[in-house]
This record gives C-alpha cells, sequence and structure tokens, in this order.
C-alpha cells in the first residue's frame, strides 16, 4: 500500500544531496529560505522552519520498548544509565523499580560499550532475554540485524549465529522451553540450542528466488508479512512459508551518486497484472528432517496466503487464504503431519475481503474468534469449529478498530472502537459469551487512547492525545482507568505548542452531492479575521490506508500547517468515502474501482460546501498536497478540477496505476485485463492535458515502493501537451524522502517557497 505512513502510513518527508531535474519548468524551484516573517505581529510565538526541523523543541518523546512479563509481576522498559541503558521491571501497583539487567552486563566481552539495543523479547518464563541490535533494512524495514540471549540465571551475555555475517539474521524466537532459539538467515531457518551452541540448519533450498520463512518485498509491503515462521505450542514443530519468486519480474533502480559509477539495486517486484512469487506452508520436525506441506487448494500464484498459525494446538494449522482479486478469503484447518486441510469459515464480497489478524482459539479449542464485515460493520464474533456457525460478540453500527485481548479466563474481549465519533478511539471490552454486554473503560476524555494490556488486563501502558495535546504516556490500573503514574507527560514541549501564535481549530462536517457526510478540520489563520478572505492549502490522503480527520496528534505536519496559518493560509482536510475512518463496510467499498474518481469528487464536493458555508475561503486561491496516495489524489485533483485547484504539491505519487503492486492496486481496483478501462480512467496521468493551475511534483530516485518510474512518465505527457511545471528529484530517497541530513528542512522549505510564489498570501476584503 502506498501510504504516507503505508501502515504504516503516515509519518515522513524529505531532503536533498538534490539533482534538481527541470521538466518544462515555469520557474526553479528555490533552495533559499523562505523568508520567516508574517502581515501582523503574532498573538504567540512564531515558528521557524528550522526550528522545527533542526531541534526536537516541538517533538515529544515516546517510551522505549515495553514488555509486560507473563507471570504479572510488572513491565520492563530500557532506561538511561551512565554506562548506556539499564533494563528495568516496574511493578505494576506500587512502581517498585528494579534494575534487572544493567547496562554493563550488556557489554559483551572486550567491547568497550553495551549493546544498542533496538528492541527485545523475554523468554516465556522470564529466565532469558532476546536482544535484536545491530539492525538495518531488508526491504523497507529494519528486520536484519545481530542478536544476543542473556541468561538471567547465570548472568552470562552470549551472541547467537555467530557463523554468519554481521547483520544479517532476522526474526529470532525462543522456542516455548526457552532451550532453543530459531531465526532466518539468508533464506533459510536455522535453531540454536542454548546450553552448548548446537546450530541445526532446518532448510538447504534457500537462494535468491527461493525464501524460506521470510518474504519478497510485496508480501512484506502490503500484507505486513515479515517473521514467516511458528513454532509449536510442543516446540517439537516448526510452521514456515516457502515463496517461490521465479517469473516475477525484476525491478532495477540506479544509484549515481554514492559511487564513481553508477550502481544497480535489483529485486522481483510485481507490477499489476505480472507473475506473483507462489506460496506455500510447510511443517518440519525443529530438530531437522522433511518439510510436510499443507494441501491448500488453488494456483499458488492466483493465491495469497496471508496467515498462518497453531490452531490451539501442536497438530493443527490455521491458515487463511485470499485469491488474487482477495474477493474471498478462506480459513482452513490443516493436518501438521499429513497436510490435509479442511475449510472451516469464508467471506466473500463484491469487492475486497479482509483477512483477519490475531485469531485465538477458546473453549478448549472448539472455537475461535474471528472478525467480520458480514453485519455491515467490522466486529468480532464466535466461530465453532466444527459446524463454523458464528456467534457475533460484538454488534452494533459502529466498527472494530483493533482487538488488543482476548482474556477467555475473565470471559472479556478488550478492544479499541468509537461508537459515537469516528474521529476518536476508546477502550472498551466486551463479554466473550455473546451477550451482548459493553462496557467502555476510558473515559469522558475526547481524542485518541491507545493501550499495552498486561497479560491479566488489570494494569495497562496509555497512551493518550488530541489533535492539540501532545502524547501523554501513564500507567493505569484496569477496569477503573485510574492512573497509577505518568511516564511521559511531554510537558515542555506541550508549553511550547500552547505558545504558540495559533488560529482556531475546528472539525466540521460537510455533504457530499449524494448527501453523505464528510468529516473535515480547519485551522484558521493567525490574526484571523472573518470579515477577509484567505488563501486555503488543502492536505488530502483519499487512499484506503489513511485517515487524515482525526483528534489526534499530528506531529510534524501538525506543526507545518500550524507555521502556515501563521504566514496567513486556512489550512483544511477532508476524508474522502474509502478512507481508513471506522465507518462501516459500505463507507470503505465504496471506492472499489473508482480510486481518483470518486475520491477526489468528494474532495471537490467538500470544497464547493465550504466555500457556500464560509465567506471567508478565497475560491480563487486554493491549493492541495498530499503524499504518496495523497500526491496521486493532489495530481487528480489539479486534472479533473482545474477551475477549483489552483496549485498543487505532489510528493512520491502513483500517476499511473499499473506501475503499482499487485496485491494492493489489485485489490482496489481489480484485476487485468477486465479492468483495463478502469485502470485508464482511474490514473491521474491520463488526464494530465487538463492541467491549469501550477503543480510542483517531488519524487526521491530511491523510491523501492512508489517508483521514480510513475513520475517520469507523468513528466513526458505533461511535456507532450506543453504543460508547464516544476519537477525536483532527490537522489536516492526512497519513499518518506526523509534520508540525508536536512533533507525534510529542505523538502518543507520548497514547499513553502512555492505556496508563498504561486498562491498568494494577504487576507482581502469580501
Amino acid at each position: 500500500m502506498f501510504s504516507n505512513s503505508k501502515s504504516q502510513f503516515l509519518r515522513n518527508l524529505a531532503f536533498a544531496g538534490a539533482a534538481l531535474v527541470l521538466a518544462g519548468c515555469s520557474t526553479t524551484p528555490t533552495t533559499s529560505r523562505v523568508a520567516e516573517t508574517t502581515a501582523a505581529p503574532l498573538d504567540g510565538t512564531a515558528l521557524t522552519l528550522e526550528q522545527m526541523y533542526s531541534t526536537r523543541d516541538y517533538s515529544p518523546r515516546g517510551v522505549p520498548p515495553t514488555r509486560w512479563l507473563a507471570d504479572g509481576s510488572g513491565y520492563t522498559t530500557l532506561e538511561a544509565a551512565d554506562a548506556g541503558r539499564d533494563l528495568v521491571r516496574y511493578h505494576p501497583e506500587t512502581q517498585a523499580r528494579t534494575v534487572l539487567v544493567s547496562a554493563q552486563e550488556l557489554t559483551p566481552r572486550g567491547w568497550d560499550e553495551p549493546l544498542a539495543v533496538a528492541d527485545y523479547h523475554w523468554s516465556e518464563d522470564a529466565s532469558k532475554l532476546l536482544i535484536f541490535t545491530n539492525t538495518k533494512r531488508s526491504w523497507r524495514t529494519h528486520t536484519l540485524g545481530d542478536y544476543w540471549v542473556f541468561d538471567l540465571a547465570s548472568r552470562q551475555l552470549s551472541q547467537l549465529g555467530t557463523f554468519a555475517e554481521p547483520s544479517t539474521l532476522q526474526f529470532a524466537k525462543f522456542d516455548p522451553a526457552g532451550t532453543r532459539v530459531a531465526y532466518v538467515m539468508q533464506n533459510n531457518i536455522y535453531v540454536e540450542r542454548l546450553s552448548d551452541g548446537k546450530i541445526t540448519q532446518l532448510t538447504t533450498d534457500g537462494d535468491d528466488t527461493i525464501v524460506n520463512g521470510t518474504f519478497d518485498w510485496v508480501n512484506e509491503e502490503e500484507f505486513f508479512l515479515r517473521d514467516g515462521f511458528r513454532w509449536s505450542p510442543d516446540g517439537e514443530s516448526i510452521a514456515y512459508w516457502q515463496l517461490d519468486t521465479e517469473g516475477t519480474p525484476i525491478f532495477t533502480m540506479i544509484n549515481n551518486t554514492d559511487a564513481l559509477y553508477p550502481t544497480l539495486k535489483t529485486f522481483p517486484y510485481p507490477k499489476v497484472g505480472e507473475t506473483n512469487a507462489a506460496m506455500r506452508i510447510g511443517v518440519m520436525p525443529a530438530d531437522g528432517g522433511e518439510t510436510t506441506w499443507m494441501k491448500v487448494p488453488g494456483d499458488p500464484r492466483q493465491h495469497y496466503l496471508v496467515r498462518m498459525q497453531w490452531a490451539g494446538n501442536s497438530e493443527q494449522l490455521f491458515i487463511q487464504q485470499l485469491t488474487r482479486s482477495q474477493a474471498v478469503n478462506r480459513a482452513f484447518l490443516a493436518n501438521a503431519n499429513n497436510g490435509e486441510v479442511a475449510e472451516v469459515v469464508r467471506e466473500t464480497t463484491e469487492s475486497w475481503a479482509e483477512y483477519v489478524d490475531d485469531v485465538q482459539f477458546i473453549d478448549n479449542g472448539d472455537a475461535f474468534t474471528w472478525l467480520s464485515e458480514r453485519s455491515g460493520f467490522r466486529h468480532l464474533y464466535r466461530i465453532d469449529r466444527d459446524s463454523g456457525r458464528a456467534t457475533a460478540i460484538t454488534r452494533g453500527n459502529w466498527d472494530v478498530v483493533e482487538v488488543l485481548q482476548i482474556n477467555e479466563e475473565q470471559g472479556w474481549v478488550y478492544f479499541i472502537a468509537s461508537p459515537d465519533t469516528p474521529l476518536e478511539r476508546y477502550l472498551l471490552r466486551a463479554s466473550l459469551d455473546g451477550s451482548g454486554k459493553l462496557e467502555r473503560l476510558t473515559p469522558a476524555q475526547a481524542g485518541t487512547h491507545g493501550y499495552q494490556l498486561s497479560a491479566d488486563a488489570q494494569y495497562a501502558v496509555h497512551t493518550y492525545s488530541s489533535a492539540e495535546q501532545v502524547p501523554q504516556i501513564d500507567m493505569i490500573s484496569l477496569p477503573d482507568h485510574q492512573r497509577i503514574r505518568m511516564i511521559q507527560d511531554n510537558a515542555e514541549v506541550q508549553a511550547r505548542i500552547d505558545d504558540l501564535a495559533k488560529g482556531e481549530f475546528e472539525f466540521f462536517q460537510v455533504n457530499a452531492r449524494d448527501g453523505l457526510a464528510l468529516d473535515g478540520f480547519l485551522m484558521k489563520p493567525a490574526n484571523f479575521d472573518p470579515n477577509k478572505e484567505y488563501p486555503i492549502v488543502f492536505y488530502v490522503y483519499g487512499e484506503p490506508w489513511g485517515q487524515t480527520v482525526s483528534n489526534s496528534w499530528g506531529g510534524e505536519r501538525f506543526l507545518w500547517h500550524t507555521y502556515l496559518t501563521q504566514q496567513g493560509y486556512i489550512v483544511a482536510s477532508i476524508d474522502n468515502r474509502g478512507t481508513r475512518s471506522p465507518r462501516g463496510y459500505d463507507w470503505r467499498r465504496s471506492i472499489y474501482k473508482n480510486l481518483g474518481v470518486v475520491t477526489v469528487r468528494d474532495q471537490y464536493d467538500a470544497l464547493q460546501a465550504m466555500l457556500e458555508r464560509w465567506s471567508f475561503i478565497d475560491a480563487d486561491r486554493v491549493a492541495i498536497w498530499g503524499h504518496s496516495g495523497g500526491g496521486s489524489q493532489t495530481l487528480n485533483a489539479l486534472f479533473r478540477y482545474p477551475d477549483a485547484y489552483h496549485v498543487g504539491i505532489a510528493l512520491a505519487p502513483v500517476p499511473d496505476l499499473t506501475l503499482y503492486d499487485t496485491i494492493y492496486q489489485e485489490r482496489y481496483s481489480g484485476l487485468l485485463p477486465e479492468a483495463a478501462e478502469s485502470y485508464r480512467e482511474t490514473s491521474a496521468i491520463t488526464h494530465a492535458a487538463n492541467l491549469q493551475g501550477d503543480l510542483l511534483l517531488v519524487h526521491g530516485t530511491g523510491d523501492d515502493n512508489v517508483h521514480f518510474q510513475g513520475s517520469e512518465r507523468l513528466v513526458n505527457e505533461l511535456v507532450k501537451h506543453g504543460k508547464q511545471f516544476e519537477f525536483f528529484a532527490y537522489p536516492n530517497r526512497t519513499h518518506g524522502i526523509n534520508e540525508g541530513e536536512g533533507t525534510t528542512l529542505h523538502l518543507r522549505t520548497m514547499m513553502t517557497d512555492f505556496l508563498r510564489e504561486h498562491l498568494p498570501l494577504g487576507a482581502q476584503p469580501q
């Protein structure tokens, strides 16, 4: 999914060593600093781009990786010490602090400094600690690195996989007994015995095309499939995915700047309509032996095995399979000994079906939990293992956003939802017995609440934010939701935010042409005068993997938008239909085969409704910008409604939808060849000849997600039609356009300069 965070969706933007590529430019983008001035003195602190991007003055702090101990004795986290960071435990109720592992103990023999801990995990009995360090990217995430084990009884620190090159191990996991660790190295699976360091190589066929225990680019990105193996509950077997990427077309990227001569990066990347990797799932003994392959039906290149887990025992697997169109999700129980499978549940749609994370087997394995949109909203069900009969656990005209914990002993499921407004997130719990009993545990505090629950659900690490409140992190008790300890209040940062010169921030709703209500936010300029007209800048994402209008802290983007309001701009955003707002099945599926059409029509309708409602918006000074999917929507807005949008900034867009990957684009746009006309109509490049306004197009040449190729094709199309625009290429920057010193400052400065030049400031009489 190409998101401004994908997944991630959301967060970063970028700089350059700066290869400036100009294609039919009307003006050259300046790299000089934008003037940090406003029309009138501000009532509050004025932001500067330099301060925003060269200091941490406005950056709230989070907490290092936090883990609850299974025995309920507390939670652990990393805290600064003289020599590095200690691993400490806090008692959940008293908050008594104990150093479990000191930084000195995390210093390997002969080293001057302790390990830089990127992440860590406990064995089930909490007697051993698994440490992930020295990480680097595999595809888009840091899954490669080194692993060390610290034994709390012997106080010994030892490295795993010492035979391997540095930073080549992935996904190390303790077995259930905590006596062995399995990991992936160069597409093969290994098991290492901790007592004597004996290493057993379980698979031997891993190479450039056969992938064991991990995944290719597209499955990692779109299905979040990274860790590709599972220990059985009894520790006797390991189940794993195997991919065969032979036949998947190879994409090549060129690096012109890091060496005297260009270097190439190649990897399998299936674009729309091309050949996918073949997927299969097997089970093998954990001490080595033959693999038993699960006999899941269907062409392995025309189906996706999207989820796999042990089915509440060590004899069966639970496997979810999507058709290539993703319209059908079938769940199977597979016999680990002979590979025979039986279908137990099926979800069929006319668009795309959702796979289900964290299925849990309950009632001594006689049933399992399942998320479904069959009622028109996403709810949790109990599925009988033998009959497939479904019983609703949650119900109502609202969506379950995320299941946090299913506590069978207590009889509760804990989950995130927002029954009253899609803009916020709260903790609720429902009775597992299907009685419909529902309790909201989050108090009446408007905003977005996140939780990391202890195993017994009596305590939680709680994170709260709102549109103008930076994240606060505290320890609470449940179900009373009482604070035990503030972990991170970010008070200094909040004080700086509160001191900023700001206009009014408000949420609002307007209707699309068919009467559908659309959520939006509006940020008025500092020194706002309701009797004057102001230019407006819209921020858009508009794709199924993002929600721009929510009562949560917006981070760097919110600060840059605040900076624009200090310059005299109105800033707004609209969530069109199809965005990841918890508004039900019909809302999300309404954009099927209509990305770029109905999505941008909603944006246009919202603009017209806002112009009718608020006379202080200048209809002749309208800009729109977005990143990734938002960049695509920006292009569509400029090309489809050239009289309404006068300025656009498109970062890392997909102008031609056939250039994106199979999993994401075919899910929302259909399969070729039958959907060929739909792809043509919904791609922004098809309508490039309509450009009238001022366009700034920005892309990183090292973008392995949304390829630079797409912007190059758009450049050719615009040149063909004699359209003037500005184009900036960031050498070797990836999709976030954020690598390299000064990149984000450079990008935001360029964007600000472009707006100031092409969207004139100044409040005008109405």
